[in-house]
């Protein structure tokens, strides 16, 4: 049986050997795909969004979208939910 240190050895030169094959490979396909891509880029352009624009708002000093009924309605509901609940 081969000894303990010699699998060990042969264990890291498979391990090294296969990740500089795998860095080799993706490398080479990154630089593959990249020449492909630079022609099509040029050939077929993305387009460009036209920029919208929203008409704008003014809003007045009354128009702050809520009512003072509305105001008055919930201010009271909130002093009768504090006084019924007092600690």
């Amino acid at each position: 049986m081969e000894s303990l240190s010699q699998l060990f050895i042969e264990a890291g030169t498979l391990m090294l050997a296969g990740m500089v094959f795998v860095f080799a490979f993706l490398g080479i396909l990154v630089i593959i795909i990249n020449t492909v891509l630079k022609p099509l880029a040029n050939k077929y352009p993305d387009p460009v969004a036209q920029a919208v624009t929203r008409p704008t708002i003014n809003k007045t000093a009354g128009s702050d979208g809520v009512s003072p009924s509305v105001v008055a309605a919930i201010s009271a509901a909130i002093s009768q939910y504090r006084q019924k609940h007092k600690e």
